[in-house]
């Protein structure tokens, strides 16, 4: 996610960026990962809006995602339309075609891969003002 929301920094006056919450991805009551157990990760299956939001509000908080989210219905339109499961990484252009479609994600993600092909689409991101760049860590001794 921090690669994402850098691309988002760099590009948001030209690019709009969205998540789009689709489908849970090993509900409670379905196929529950060990890892989501560990994490506390735990979302049962959406019967309604409401509970998809409320798991999408969820998602967005403890990834820490910086830029909109949407949130597909509980008919699934957009995961199907866009083969949004496993997770995927889209460029939209202008005329509403696909300009670049990832691999599926998220463990599987190149992050420069994206990076390159907005520079490709719109040129190069642009640096944050100075007072909204994170500053730099030091290790303690």
């Amino acid at each position: 996610m921090p690669a994402l929301n850098e691309l988002y920094r760099g590009y948001s006056d030209r690019v709009a960026f969205y998540v789009v919450y689709i489908q849970e991805a090993h509900p409670t009551d379905a196929w529950q990962l060990k890892s989501n157990i560990k994490d506390n990760v735990l979302v049962a299956t959406a019967r309604t809006h409401d509970d998809r939001r409320a798991a999408a509000g969820s998602c967005v908080k403890n990834l820490g995602i910086e830029f909109p989210a949407l949130v597909d219905g509980t008919d699934d339109a957009v995961e199907i339309a866009y083969s949004g499961w496993p997770d995927r990484l889209y460029a939209i252009d202008r005329e509403g075609r696909i300009a670049y479609k990832s691999g599926p994600g998220p463990f599987g993600f190149d992050t420069d891969e994206p990076g390159a092909e907005l520079k490709q689409l719109v040129g190069e991101p642009v640096a944050p003002p100075a007072s909204e760049q994170t500053p730099p860590v030091t290790p303690a001794e």
